[in-house]
């Protein structure tokens, strides 16, 4: 049975030239980069050198870009590294009512602590309303965070606008940039932020692998203390063969970025057109433009959305976030955005990548369609 895999959003495969670049890494160079011998030398070149591939995708420079273990661990170090004093945690924050839990997770922490937290509400798009950020500054705001795109149904928030708001008030500004690097365009110059966070896992580089970006001059502690690895922001031997595959990532980012975008909208498109002409009263959650070109957010009707993919186990897919789909209550987006429960139980994300083709979306047509009708003929309302 040939699966079809549109679950891109929680992870992606690791691209052929990114294992080809792990290899000398995992077979080869086994020194510690920290040492002065050759090998040692060898495998700093290679995190120098994958250090240049990242910083060239953001529109950084080398000495802003520090190796993480992925986009959790770069929010928690953004977050709690920027509300971080001497014997204390202080200050406020400002987040929004759609962020990951890696995000929500360390701002609760900070609640724990005696910082003060604020959570900004979306329209029915999914999209901030920067006047409400504007609304919950105070005066010891410390920083906002806010996601780049959502995970779950691919808004792209006014990031730009943002920025222009947090430095007027002289305060941070930190985004989940997770989904929407290799998707769109993500320079941080043009973003106007001061820290930004990259997985691995959602560029086609390996899980356990990610970057923070730090703009040069921006205060920030480190969370976890050890040798001085990441010039002591991120204490730890470096895991060179992850970062060597990061690094060629970035590249195919960079180099594939128009077209890319260009051919997952063109697919995204026909995958709902196909949906809807055979679904009566399906729809889409998030804006008809301001969306990442891969994400598609659907709600069937009439159904439960985890009982209609059960049916095709050869689709791969996911009714939210993968990372916290276990649980059964509306997930945080859904929620922000309003959707009626009886309308978000129906909900599915299909999420495509640089290996989905018209097949595979014309296939999981069918399939889908297939098991709608089966479910929604024994529905009772």
């Amino acid at each position: 049975m040939k699966q079809i895999y549109l679950d891109y959003n929680a992870t992606t495969p690791i691209a052929p030239s990114v294992y080809e670049a792990m290899v000398p890494y995992l077979t080869r160079y086994c020194g510690n980069p920290s040492s002065h011998h050759a090998q040692g030398r060898i495998c700093n070149q290679a995190i120098e050198d994958a250090r240049e591939q990242v910083s060239s995708l953001l529109g950084a420079s080398t000495d802003e870009v520090f190796f993480t273990s992925g986009g959790t661990e770069s929010n928690n170090l953004a977050i709690l590294g920027a509300t971080q004093t001497e014997t204390e945690y202080a200050g406020h924050i400002i987040i929004s009512a759609v962020e990951h839990p890696a995000t929500t997770e360390p701002a609760a922490f900070l609640k724990r602590m005696g910082c003060e937290v604020s959570i900004v509400p979306t329209d029915h798009q999914g999209i901030v309303n920067v006047g409400a950020v504007a609304a919950a500054m105070q005066e010891n705001t410390t920083l906002v965070s806010i996601m780049h795109a959502n995970n779950e149904i691919g808004t792209i928030q006014p990031i730009q606008e943002i920025s222009g708001l947090c430095r007027s008030q002289g305060v941070l500004l930190h985004t989940d940039a997770a989904q929407s690097i290799g998707k769109i365009r993500t320079q941080v110059d043009e973003l106007g932020v001061d820290l930004l966070s990259l997985a691995g896992h959602k560029v086609y580089a390996p899980k356990g692998i990610g970057a923070l970006y730090v703009r040069r001059g921006t205060r920030l502690r480190p969370v976890v203390y050890g040798a001085g690895h990441e010039k002591g922001l991120r204490p730890g031997t470096e895991n060179v063969a992850y970062i060597a595959g990061l690094g060629q990532a970035a590249t195919l980012a960079n180099l594939g970025l128009g077209e890319n975008q260009e051919r997952l909208t063109t697919l995204r498109e026909r995958l709902f057109r196909g949906l809807a002409q055979k679904i009566d009263s399906l729809t889409f959650n998030g804006p008809a433009e301001q969306r990442l070109p891969n994400t598609l957010s659907v709600n069937f009707p009439n159904v439960i959305g985890q009982e209609l993919l059960d049916r095709v186990p050869e689709l791969c897919a996911s009714t939210g976030s993968a990372c916290h789909s276990g649980t059964t209550s509306l997930s945080a987006t859904l929620q922000a955005i309003e959707l009626p429960p009886e309308i978000a139980r129906g909900t599915v994300r299909l999420s495509l990548g640089w290996q989905t083709s018209e097949e595979d979306v014309d296939h999981a047509i069918d399939l889908l369609e297939q098991s709608w009708q089966v479910l929604a003929d024994s529905y009772q309302p």
